[in-house]
């Protein structure tokens, strides 16, 4: 099963991001530190990092941790944030989501990312599919 991990010190959209990639058909897992991501990147490597950028975490510093590593990167901002958006590019984000495409098409964006086919769905039962 594809993997996702969520880097981000805010609650509501980590949980929200794992809704989605279980939703997307993937396993998700969060994390809200730096030294907390480099503990997850050495333990089980996830398909994908998506990388909060809108708390009080370092986003830019997670974003390169990650990157450096050889994972694929996303990341998400407020929409005017482009300083913020600029720098975590720069660092090696593959791309940077406004939270509002996120919040409205994370499933599809997430399932995209990670090659999965529409209609992926995590298995009936399992603590993912929320059954």
């Amino acid at each position: 099963m594809a993997s996702v991990l969520v880097v981000g010190d805010d609650l509501m959209w980590s949980t929200r991001l794992l809704s989605q990639a279980a939703r997307a058909g993937a396993h998700g897992r969060a994390v809200r530190d730096v030294m907390a991501l480099r503990a997850a990147i050495a333990g089980a490597p996830p398909d994908l990092v998506v990388v909060d950028l809108s708390g009080r975490l370092d986003g830019v510093e997670a974003v390169a941790e990650a990157a450096h590593a050889g994972l694929p990167v996303i990341a998400i901002a407020q929409h005017e944030a482009h300083d913020l958006r600029k720098r975590a590019l720069a660092a090696g984000a593959r791309r940077v989501y406004a939270n509002a495409k996120m919040h409205a098409d994370g499933i599809a964006v997430l399932r995209r990312w990670l090659g999965l086919p529409e209609g992926t769905a995590a298995p009936a039962g399992s603590r993912e599919s929320g059954e």
